[in-house]
C-alpha cells in the first residue's frame, strides 16, 4: 500500500466540519450541494460606521441564548473541539482521551483584542501603550492563556489525548492546507500510523475586519449579504471573511485497512511554492500558484488531465481570481477541469479555507456531485473556465480532485484528494 515513490497511501477515515451554514459534515455538504449561503449582517459588535458589515459567523450556543460573545482564540478552540469530535466519531479510532498520533493546528495568529486592551488600558489610568497595559497584565494568567498562540493546540492535545508536541502553524490563507501537509508527511516519513490535521478560524472580530478594509479586500455588497460573495463573477469585488473549522483523521492506507476502517478516500498529493512578491498581491507571473499546483499533482504521480475537478481558492477579489485563472490555464492548457468556489457560499474562512476545502472536495469525490459557484449573475469574459454557476452539477467517474490554497505574502500549498483505491 504504497504510492509511486515508495511512500505509505494516506487514508482519510475521519471528517469533521463547522461553517456558518451549521455545526456538522452532512448538514453543511446538503447545504453546500444546495447552494445556500451563509452570509448575514454582522451581530455579534457594532458595525454602523464600517464600511463592510456582512460576514459568515459561526455563533457559540451560549452566544445564540444571549451571552456575550467570545474572543476570536476562544471561538476557534470551540468550533476545532466539535470538528475534532465529529471526525472521531466517524474513524471510531482510538479511546476518549488517547488518540494514537500527533495533532497539527492550523489557526490564525492571536493577539489582545480590543475589550482586553480596553480593559487593561483603564486598569493603566487610561495609558493603551505597551509597556503600560503589560505592567497592569502582570499576574493575568487568564489573559495570557487564552492568548498564547500554542495555547489552542496544547489544550486540544490534552484533550484528544493526541501524542508528542501539538504543532500550531499558520501561513495565513493557506493554514489549513499547511496542517494537512505536515500530517502527511508525518505518516509518510513512518513517525505515525495515524494523525489529526486541523485548520480552524474564528476572526470576525473589531479589529480584523477593520485592518482587511483597510486593504481594500472586502466586499461592501452589506444590502444583499448572500448575494455578496461572487467569485470568478464580472462584478466581483472582494471577499467575505468567514469562519469555521475542518478536522481530518489521517492514517496510513494499512493501519487503516487492517483495523477494517471506512476510507473516504486519500490524501494523494501535496504541493507547495512561495513567491514573497507582496504582503497581499501574487507576483503577475503566476509563478508560485502554477509550481504548487504541478507540485501537487507531480507528487500524487499524477498527470493534469487525470484532475476531474478543481476545488477553487476563488475568494471572489479581482486580482485572485483571475490569477487563478492564469493558473489553471498554464497546468491544464485549452481544456481545464470544471472549477467551484466553496467560498461564494461560506465565504472566507481564512486559515480554516484549505481544511474545509480539502475535507468538501473529498464529499465531492464521494458522492459524485460537483458543488456550485452561486451568485454567478454576470460571466466575466476574462475567465474562460467552467465555474459551475449557480446549480450543482452531478457527474460520474471523478477520482482526483484539487484543492487550492493561495495565502497573502506568497504562500500557496494545493492537496490532490483521490478515491480509495
Amino acid at each position: 500500500m504504497k504510492d509511486h515513490l515508495g511512500r505509505p497511501l494516506v487514508a482519510v477515515t475521519g471528517i469533521g466540519l463547522v461553517t456558518p451554514l451549521a455545526w456538522g459534515r452532512e448538514a453543511n455538504w446538503a447545504a453546500i450541494t444546495a447552494g445556500k449561503s451563509g452570509i448575514s449582517r454582522i451581530r455579534r459588535f457594532p458595525v454602523d460606521k464600517l464600511r463592510t458589515t456582512i460576514a459568515g459567523t459561526v455563533e457559540l450556543p451560549e452566544e445564540a441564548a444571549g451571552a456575550e460573545p467570545v474572543s476570536a482564540a476562544v471561538r476557534v478552540e470551540r468550533m476545532a473541539e466539535v470538528a475534532v469530535e465529529e471526525a472521531l466519531g466517524q474513524a471510531a479510532l482510538g479511546e476518549p482521551g488517547a488518540f494514537p498520533g500527533p495533532l497539527m493546528v492550523g489557526m490564525p495568529p492571536v493577539e489582545l483584542e480590543w475589550l482586553q486592551r480596553f480593559e487593561l488600558a483603564r486598569q493603566a489610568n487610561g495609558s493603551g501603550a505597551y509597556p503600560a497595559i503589560t505592567r497592569v497584565a502582570t499576574g493575568r494568567t487568564d489573559i495570557y492563556e487564552t492568548f498564547l498562540f500554542g495555547g489552542v493546540g496544547e489544550r486540544l492535545a490534552a484533550k484528544f489525548g493526541t501524542q508528542g508536541a501539538p504543532i500550531a502553524l499558520t501561513t495565513a490563507c493557506a493554514t489549513g492546507a499547511s496542517a494537512i501537509q505536515m500530517a502527511v508527511e508525518a505518516i509518510q516519513r513512518g513517525e505515525s500510523d495515524a494523525a489529526i490535521a486541523l485548520g480552524a478560524d474564528g476572526s470576525v472580530q473589531q479589529e480584523a475586519v477593520i485592518r482587511f478594509s483597510l486593504l481594500s479586500a472586502l466586499t461592501a455588497r452589506n444590502d444583499n449579504p448572500e448575494g455578496a460573495s461572487r467569485p470568478f463573477e464580472k462584478t466581483r469585488d472582494g471577499f467575505v471573511m468567514s469562519e469555521g473549522a475542518a478536522a481530518l483523521i489521517l492514517e496510513s492506507l494499512e493501519h487503516a485497512t487492517k483495523r477494517g476502517a471506512t476510507i473516504l478516500g486519500i490524501v494523494s498529493g501535496c504541493g507547495e511554492a512561495a513567491d514573497s512578491f507582496h504582503r497581499t498581491r501574487s507576483n503577475p507571473d503566476g509563478h508560485a500558484i502554477i509550481g504548487a499546483m504541478r507540485n501537487a499533482i507531480d507528487d500524487a504521480g499524477l498527470q493534469p488531465s487525470d484532475i476531474g475537478y478543481v476545488n477553487a481558492h476563488g475568494t471572489g477579489t479581482p486580482e485572485n481570481d483571475k490569477m487563478e485563472t492564469l493558473g489553471m490555464r498554464a497546468v491544464f492548457g485549452d481544456a481545464p477541469p470544471p472549477i467551484s468556489s466553496n467560498k461564494s457560499m461560506i465565504g472566507h474562512t481564512l486559515s480554516a479555507a484549505g481544511a474545509i476545502e480539502a475535507a468538501l472536495s473529498l464529499l465531492t469525490i464521494r458522492d459524485q456531485i460537483l458543488p456550485p459557484t452561486i451568485n454567478h449573475n454576470e460571466p466575466d469574459p476574462a475567465i474562460t473556465l467552467d465555474v459551475v454557476p449557480n446549480v450543482a452539477r452531478k457527474v460520474s467517474g471523478l477520482r482526483h480532485v484539487l484543492s487550492n490554497s493561495f495565502g497573502f505574502g506568497g504562500q500557496n500549498v494545493c492537496l490532490v484528494v483521490s478515491a480509495a483505491p
